[in-house]
C-alpha cells in the first residue's frame, strides 16, 4: 500500500478546490468577451481585452509578493477571489467601451493577487523533492477550473445570453472565497496590514534569483497570450459555435501531464523537461496557425495543453528551488510578472498583426512558435552542472 505523502493533506485539498472554482470565474467569460465588447462598438481593442489584464496583474505582482510574505497567504488570496467578485457584477453595468477597458484593467489584480498566494502555500506545506508533484496536482485542479470555465461560460451564453454568465462568474468567485476562509494560515510570523507595507523598495521588485526560469516562462506564454486573443475568432472562422470549446480541450489535455511532467522534473531535472515543452509548444502554435479544418485545429489544441501541461508545474518547481524561504512570495510574484508580461505582450501584438482578417492566422501563430523555439535555444545555454541540485525520491 502506497504511503500519501506529507501533502496529500486536508488542507492541501481543499486549496485545491478553491484554485478550481477561481480558475473558472475569470476564465469562462474570457471566450465571449472580444464579441461582447464589438456588441459595445470596440471591435478594434479585442488585444486590450488580455494586455489590461495582464498589465494589472503584473504590476500588482510586486505588491502581493511582499504581502503574501508579510500578512500571509491567505489574505493574498481572499484579495484576489473578492476582486473577481466584485468586478463580474459591475460588467452588466457598464455599457460603453472605455468603462469596459477599465474592469479588465482591476480584473486583473485578481490573478495578480491569488496565485501568488496559492503557489506560495503549497510551497510551505510541500518537501523540497516532492515539489514538481505537488505543483503539478495543484495545478491539474486549477486546469480543471480553466477548462470547465470556458466550456460552462459558451454553454450559458447561448442558452441564456451573457449577462447571466457574468452573475455566474461572480457566484464562483463567492464559493472560493467561503473555502479559503477556513484554511490554516502557513507564514507564522506575519504582522498585521498597514499602508506603508505597500511602499516597495527597489529590491522588493524582482528576485533575481528566479530570473532564468521566469525569462522561459515569459517566451512561452507569449503563445498563451495568442491563443486568448485570436482563438474566439479562430472557432467562429471553422463554424464552431461554443467559442469555448478549443479552451476546454487544451485544458483537458494539459491534466494527466501536469502529474507525469512534476514527477519528471523531481526525477531528471527541470530543464530537461522544459525543453520538451518548449518544443512541443512551438509545434502546437504551427499546427493551430496553418489549421484548415476543426479537426486539425483542436489536435493543435490537444498538443498545446501538454506543453501548457508540462511548462506549468515544472517552471513553478524550478522557481521555488531557486527562491530563499523568507522570500517565497517575491519570488513567485517575479515568476508571475514574466507571465502577465508575457501574456500580455503576446495578446497585443497577435491582435494588432491579427487586426481582423481571418488571412493574418498563420502568421499570429508563427510568431507564438518563434518566441517558444527561442526559450528553447535559451534553455541548451544552461550548463547541466549549473541547474540547481534535484533530490531524487
Amino acid at each position: 500500500m502506497r504511503i500519501l505523502p506529507p501533502f496529500f493533506t486536508l488542507d492541501f485539498f481543499f486549496l485545491c478546490a478553491s484554485s478550481f472554482l477561481f480558475f473558472a470565474s475569470f476564465n469562462m467569460i474570457i471566450p465571449e468577451l472580444p464579441s461582447y465588447i464589438s456588441s459595445l462598438g470596440g471591435e478594434d481593442f479585442k488585444g486590450l481585452i488580455i494586455s489590461l489584464f495582464t498589465l494589472s496583474a503584473g504590476l500588482s505582482r510586486p505588491f502581493s509578493g511582499k504581502l503574501a510574505d508579510k500578512i500571509g497567504r491567505i489574505p493574498v488570496m481572499i484579495f484576489g477571489a473578492l476582486v473577481c467578485l466584485v468586478v463580474s457584477l459591475m460588467y452588466p453595468v457598464i455599457t460603453g467601451v472605455a468603462g469596459f477597458l477599465l474592469l479588465r484593467f482591476v480584473h486583473g489584480f485578481s490573478t495578480g493577487f491569488t496565485p501568488t498566494g496559492i503557489s506560495a502555500y503549497v510551497a510551505d506545506i510541500v518537501p523540497f523533492n516532492r515539489r514538481g508533484e505537488a505543483m503539478g496536482l495543484q495545478s491539474l485542479f486549477g486546469s480543471l477550473g480553466m477548462a470547465a470555465g470556458p466550456a460552462l461560460g459558451g454553454y450559458i451564453s447561448i442558452i441564456w445570453g451573457i449577462q447571466p454568465l457574468f452573475y455566474v462568474s461572480s457566484f464562483t468567485a463567492f464559493l472560493s472565497i467561503l473555502i479559503l476562509i477556513r484554511l490554516k494560515e502557513t507564514v507564522e510570523d506575519k504582522v498585521k496590514f498597514h499602508p506603508r507595507l505597500l511602499k516597495l523598495h527597489r529590491y522588493e521588485i524582482i528576485e533575481k534569483r528566479v530570473l532564468k526560469p521566469s525569462f522561459v516562462l515569459f517566451l512561452t506564454v507569449f503563445s498563451f497570450g495568442v491563443i486568448l486573443t485570436i482563438i474566439p475568432d479562430y472557432s467562429t472562422h471553422l463554424g464552431i459555435e461554443n467559442k469555448g470549446l478549443f479552451f476546454a480541450v487544451f485544458t483537458l489535455s494539459s491534466l494527466g501531464i501536469r502529474i507525469i511532467a512534476g514527477r519528471a522534473s523531481d526525477k531528471y531535472g527541470r530543464v530537461p523537461v522544459m525543453k520538451v515543452a518548449t518544443l512541443s509548444m512551438a509545434l502546437s502554435m504551427l499546427i493551430i496557425g496553418f489549421a484548415e479544418s476543426k479537426g486539425v485545429f483542436l489536435l493543435g489544441g490537444v498538443v498545446f495543453g501538454c506543453s501548457v501541461g508540462m511548462n506549468s508545474p515544472t517552471i513553478s518547481a524550478w522557481t521555488i528551488d531557486l527562491s530563499l524561504d523568507a522570500f517565497r512570495g517575491r519570488a513567485l510574484a517575479t515568476m508571475y510578472i514574466a507571465l502577465e508580461a508575457g501574456i500580455g505582450i503576446g495578446a497585443l501584438v497577435s491582435g494588432f498583426v491579427f487586426a481582423n482578417n481571418v488571412e493574418n492566422f498563420a502568421l499570429v501563430f508563427s510568431l507564438g512558435a518563434a518566441t517558444s523555439i527561442l526559450a528553447f535555444f535559451f534553455l541548451l545555454t544552461i550548463p547541466k552542472n549549473k541547474e540547481i541540485p534535484v533530490l531524487k525520491p
